[in-house]
Order: structure tokens, then sequence, then C-alpha cells
């Protein structure tokens, strides 16, 4: 989240919950916006809770203040918040029943009415179209081609020195399936670049990839673990397997998608066509549904859930989280990951200490729902799939700027990624480029 102070007015960008390291988790529990009541707005990228999870906790710090997003981002945050707090209300009572929680009781972060609160303050915006924030404060929404609903946010501030502020959120990848791809900034003084993979470029044929790792799967008679974000990954890996099985690159396998969350979300996902590209628009137009396989299953309730430990393979589960921090996807990693025939597929990016980290990293056990779980599976990764532009795309999209801005600051990236975007925007475009700093403050003036 980015505090923007102008005049007498503040308006916060995104207000995501700190995920990954311990020290980091901790920090949601503390005051992390000062005065938060006082707040003038929130304007959201996207939502994914890494952007937005922090809301209900500032509604219940006395936030009222508006919240500005996109429609398909309000319509998204309409079924996250409310997963979200009864995850945080469950992990607590779960806490206290077992006897291991540090605190008695054991607290949830926040409650399933604290995020009913932060609901209420959405406001939902349009694409292409200035729109007032705060006095002096106008913003503007670009497709950003992340997630559905995914935005660039440019704020335009009014002073003595009137100055354009963007930023870019989190930027998806062009010619990518069932979104648009990201759309070009004109201009920007200050400029905030996310730089999840400010360091690398993403491999080439992610559809191959999958193949071979279906097929050598099901020759085994395995079962395919695949934790993915309900919001974004899911679709995507559900398109990916669609258009493989149609193509006879894979076996038709029964395909399990285990998280309420993301069935909801696929159902928004269709709603939204403003969102949509060629390739999608295309097939519901012709009556086709493009995110469901040949043996598509949906596994809403907790009794459908369970009855998947009975199968055996081979067949494919897709359930959230995708970084193995929480959710259904546990308990099939712990029954599965001591089974040399199972393969758990990483589709996206793992933040260092979650225990997708730890499988990407080799661990021999991974401590799981209490237990040390012994990992025989395969482990894959399959970064091919990333929803994040990688380095190339991210130059890309800044040579559409039609002038340099005075400063660049790299967000949302791990050290070694951000300085390695920050080294090549140095050499390739001399454009003054620094990391921003947790917790610093900047200036904004043009």
């Amino acid at each position: 989240m980015h505090l923007v102070h102008t005049g007498q007015q503040r308006v916060l960008l995104d207000c995501g919950l700190l995920q990954g390291l311990k020290d980091l988790r901790l920090r949601n529990w503390s005051e992390r916006v000062p005065d938060c009541a006082t707040l003038d707005a929130v304007v959201l990228s996207h939502a994914h809770l890494d952007h937005t999870g922090y809301l209900p906790r500032l509604a219940a710090a006395g936030f009222r203040g508006p919240v500005y997003c996109t429609a398909a981002t309000a319509d998204l945050l309409n079924i996250m918040l409310p997963d979200a707090a009864h995850l945080q209300e469950e992990q607590a009572e779960h806490a206290n029943f077992m006897g291991f929680a540090k605190h008695k009781p054991a607290l949830p972060l926040y409650t399933a009415s604290d995020a009913l609160e932060a609901l209420d303050r959405l406001v939902p915006r349009s694409y292409g179209q200035d729109f007032p924030v705060a006095d002096g404060v106008t913003a503007h929404f670009r497709r950003a081609g992340h997630i559905l609903g995914s935005a660039t946010v440019d704020l335009e501030l009014d002073g003595k020195q009137p100055s354009r502020l963007v930023f870019s959120g989190d930027l998806g990848r062009p010619h990518q399936p069932i979104l648009r791809g990201p759309e070009p900034v004109p201009q920007a003084d200050v400029l905030l670049l996310e730089s999840t993979y400010g360091n690398r470029r993403h491999a080439g044929d992610a559809a191959q990839q999958l193949a071979d790792i279906v097929t050598e799967t099901a020759r085994r008679g395995g079962v395919l673990v695949i934790p993915a974000f309900a919001v974004g990954r899911t679709q995507s890996v559900v398109w990916l397997l669609r258009e493989l099985e149609e193509e006879g690159r894979i076996p038709a396998l029964p395909t399990y998608v285990d998280s309420p969350l993301a069935i909801d979300a696929t159902e928004i996902y269709l709603r939204h066509p403003e969102d949509h590209d060629l390739g999608m628009e295309t097939l519901l137009d012709h009556g086709h549904h493009p995110l469901r396989t040949r043996q598509y299953h949906l596994a809403r309730t907790r009794d459908e859930s369970r009855a998947l430990n009975d199968l055996t393979g081979p067949f494919i589960i897709v359930s959230a989280s995708g970084m193995a921090t929480g959710g259904r996807v546990l308990h099939h990693l712990k029954l599965r990951l001591p089974e040399a025939r199972t393969t758990v597929l990483l589709v996206g990016f793992q933040a260092a200490g979650t225990r997708g980290r730890a499988l990407q990293e080799g661990a021999k056990t991974l401590r799981v729902l209490g237990a040390e779980v012994p990992v025989r599976a395969r482990i894959e990764s399959l970064d091919g799939l990333s929803a994040h532009a990688d380095q190339q795309d991210l130059l890309d999209w800044l040579g559409h700027l039609e002038r340099p801005p005075h400063r660049v600051w790299l967000v949302h990236g791990e050290e070694e990624n951000a300085g390695a975007l920050a080294q090549v925007i140095r050499e390739r475009l001399v454009w003054p480029v620094g990391i921003a700093e947790d917790r610093a403050t900047v200036s904004v003036d043009a």
C-alpha cells in the first residue's frame, strides 16, 4: 500500500495484507495506516488480497471513506473479502480448539462483519474515464491485464506544482488468453512500477510444459495437484487444460476445481465482457464454455472436497491457495505429498516463507496442518503461466510513455528482482530510478 499526501488530502493506493515471512505477517496486527479514520479515500488496482486484504482491518479501525475500484474488482471483492474473513475466524477457532495459540483466546485479524463494512465502501468506476477522488485529486483507470478488473491508476494531483502520479499495480502480460493486455499510459511525472519478475524472462512454451507434466503424471497413474490462486490463476490453468484437450495433446482426465471461491470467481469472469480478449469473446459468442474441461467437476462443499481423498489417479485437482499458505489445497498436500506418483505443480510466484517456496526449493518434509509431511511427490514449477509481466514486458510497457518520468520507484518485488530491473532501466532507458524502501517518504512533485 502507498499513502499519498497532497495538501490536506490523504489517499491510499491499495490496501493489502502482508504475506510470506512471519515478521511481515505480524505487522498486519499493527496500525499500518496512521489515523486511518481520517483518510479521504482508497483507490484499488485489483482484487488480490495482497492489494485489498487489509480493507476490513481498515474498516474495523474506523475508516468510512470511499474505496474506488473497477466494476469487476468490486464483484470479486464481494466474494473474496468475506472468504478471507471466514478463513481468519476459522483459523482462530481451530487454534483455540487445538490449544496451540500463543494468545488466549486467539482472535481473527478481522471478522465477517468487518468485511461487510469494507464492502459497503466500494465505489465502482469504469476504465478510461477521469473521476474525482478527493479535493485536488483526480483518478483514471486503464486495463492492466493481470486479473479480471485489474487497472493501472493515474492520479492527477493539483497544487502549486501539479503532478501526475502513475501506479502500475500488477501488470499482466500481453497476448495472454482470457483478458485484454495491459494498456499503455501516455505520461507520468512519478511512476510506481511493480518489479515482481524484474530479473527474468518467463519460459517460452507453458502449454508444452503443462502437456508433458499432465501426460507423465497420467502415465504413472498419479494425481496432479495444482495449488492455484482462486482468482486469475485457476481460470488460466483450466483454459489451458481445455485447449490442450481439444488439440489432443493431453488425455482428458477428470479435473476437480476444489475451491468455492474459484468457482464463484469463474462465474464473475464470464460476466465482464469489458475485460475479455477476442478469443474469450468469440467462444462465448458461439455458446462455448471457455473455462471448462471435458470431465469437469466442482467441489463446492466440504463433503465434496473430502470425497476426493478416496479417489485414485490419474486425475487433476486445482485448489487454493496458490502459495499453499492456507485453503483446501493443504488437505490434498498432506494426503498426496508422501506418494511418489503424485505431482505438485506450482504455477505462480511463491513468496519467501510460504510452503510453496519451500517445495520449490526442494524441501524434504513440509509442515502441513500441524504435521511434518514427507515430500516424495514430484515437484514441478511452471512460470510461463505467470500473470505478472516479466522484465521485457515491463520495458516494453515503459516504452509507450511519451517522455521519461521525473522519477521511477520500483515496488512489489524482492530485493534481487527490483535491483536487476533498476539496473536495466538505468542502462537502457537512462531514466532516474530507485527502489522504494518500506515506510519511506518521497516527493511526488513534478
